[in-house]
């Protein structure tokens, strides 16, 4: 199996591209990873990243009639290694989106907008305002949402949002409001619209100790002083000064300065 390009196996396995893979890549890509001599040091890592987006149930008696009763509730069985040699049967289920509860930012990018429509279909009443900010935040990551509520007659009138939206590729959720009708528009964002970087505190910890590790002071003192001296050139320079520069005199008439003076002489009585 390939993941733009590049092979998939348990080593690149995240909590997000690990819904791409169904429960007969577990057992094919785990076989390929016992010739790995580190799958000792990474099992509970991989084990974790599995458990993100399938049920794991250790098999523990190896008998047709339970293994047939796994198989009817639809997991699939098969046998894995673990470190130092230890052999155990897995029964795996892929987890179910069923709930709004179910999505997650991991898995939101990996359904269909019609599993989305049916996902709040099976969960719905209030309208997407009714919706949890938190769920109505971890959907609008992965889709294009838009919602309108007109009255029932008049929701679908041709040329209208209804008909513009579904001729778009928009799968359409119609909530019954009285004689009214909302209808909630989804749409898988482009793969390239997505960002899928999200750092963890962590990530962004080491980030920030990172950039300080490679600060350095002297280099920036430098930077102020040249500034601070380009910024002194600017405000002094000898060859744009003139006379006008030295002038702190007033152009005023003679004759008002007489007669300023005399009004001082006779109103100051020392």
């Amino acid at each position: 199996m390939k993941r733009q390009g590049q092979s998939l196996s348990l080593k690149n396995l995240t909590k997000s591209n690990v819904w791409d893979i169904q429960e007969s890549d577990v057992f094919r890509l785990w076989a390929q990873a016992e010739r790995d001599a580190d799958l000792k040091d990474n099992e509970h890592h991989y084990i974790d990243v599995l458990k993100s987006a399938f049920i794991i149930e250790e098999v523990k008696v190896d008998k047709p009639e339970v293994i047939k009763k796994y198989e009817a509730r639809g997991c699939q069985v098969g046998t894995i290694r673990l470190d130092e040699g230890t052999v155990v049967k897995w029964a795996l289920k892929k987890k179910p989106i069923l709930r709004i509860t179910d999505l997650t930012w991991e898995n939101i990018h990996h359904i269909s907008a019609q599993k989305l429509i049916e996902v709040l279909e099976r969960n719905f009443g209030g309208g997407w305002e009714s919706l949890p900010q938190s769920v109505q935040d971890i959907i609008q990551s992965g889709f294009d949402i838009s919602t309108t509520t007109l009255p029932t007659d008049r929701l679908k009138k041709p040329g209208g949002l209804y008909d513009k939206k579904t001729a778009d590729g928009f799968e359409v959720l119609e909530i019954s409001k009285g004689s009214w009708t909302e209808a909630i528009f989804a749409k898988e964002k482009p793969m390239a619209a997505v960002n899928h970087i999200k750092f963890s505190q962590a990530d962004e910890l080491e980030s920030d100790e990172e950039e300080f590790d490679n600060y350095d002071e002297d280099e920036d003192l430098s930077k102020d002083i040249k500034s601070s001296d380009e910024e002194d050139d600017d405000d002094f320079d000898d060859d744009k000064l003139t006379e006008e520069s030295y002038r702190t005199t007033f152009d005023t008439n003679p004759e008002e300065l007489e007669i300023q003076a005399e009004e001082v002489g006779e109103e100051d009585d020392f």
